[in-house]
């Protein structure tokens, strides 16, 4: 169970940053994983009144507030354009409608989770993210670093059109991914993401002169695979090749217009 001693709402971002300063305090995002801890938080952080809801576009970026829903996203159709409906393919599984309307980008980008299909997606379209105090970074840099006493403010996405391919594999519905892979295609690079192994994604770069094939075997060959309750780490090695494969040659077809 989760114990809240003090809701807090603040007004501006500094209040948010410095009472995320304090011990054991904790920022809410849509309150959906977050509530199934079993644990006594001695603050928690509402940022809904900090005007971090909103997708907009200047000339280099897409700027996604932090408590833009994932549903928002699934929807957007300026987005999704560009992106080769990305978001609608990745986010389209995860539990469900509802589910989805409460979920934030922020929330689901600063848990870093291995099993995240957000996370996936936004690292193979090179996106960074905007914390109150650090500043910009790239995803990738933000999913290395430990534990971050910051407030994600903002993500931004590169706006270059690309071609992307998206797969996860679920046991069930709706349930966490036994593994997904994100492949983009921009400037005859192919940027492959694959997550969820139960660990997060790992990011691998090629030409996109390279056979799907051989992408497939090198990244199953040097990628950490784990075993859990949901899949063993060999099977997860063998979906591995298949997906990658599988999304390379999506791409490359709709490349070549097929």
């Amino acid at each position: 169970m989760l114990t809240i001693d003090k809701y807090l709402r603040p007004s501006t971002l500094e209040e948010a940053y410095e009472a995320a300063q304090k011990k054991n305090s904790v920022v809410l995002g849509g309150m959906l994983w977050l509530r199934l801890a079993n644990k006594r938080v001695s603050t928690a952080i509402d940022l809904s009144a900090l005007g971090l809801e909103y997708v907009t576009e200047d000339e280099d970026f897409w700027h996604i507030g932090a408590y833009t829903t994932l549903r928002t996203l699934e929807t957007h159709e300026a987005l999704n354009n560009m992106t080769g409906n990305l978001f609608r393919d990745a986010l389209k599984a995860i539990v469900g409608v509802q589910f989805r309307n409460l979920a934030t980008a922020g929330g689901s980008v600063f848990g870093r989770f291995g099993f995240s299909d957000v996370v996936t997606a936004l690292l193979a379209l090179d996106a960074s993210v905007v914390l109150y105090k650090t500043g910009a970074l790239s995803l990738e840099d933000f999913c290395r670093m430990g534990k971050v006493n910051d407030i994600l403010t903002e993500i931004r996405i590169p706006k270059t059109p690309v071609h992307t391919a998206y797969f996860a594999q679920r046991n069930t519905a709706t349930d966490f991914p036994v593994l997904n892979v994100c492949a983009a295609e921009k400037k005859e690079t192919i940027t492959i993401v694959v997550g969820a192994r139960p660990l997060g994604g790992t990011v691998y770069r090629f030409s996109a002169a390279e056979t799907a094939e051989n992408m497939a075997e090198r990244i199953a060959g040097d990628a950490v695979f784990t075993g859990n309750t949901r899949a063993s780490a060999e099977y997860r090695r063998h979906l591995c090749r298949v997906l990658v494969k599988r999304a390379v040659d999506e791409i490359m077809a709709e490349r070549e217009g097929i």
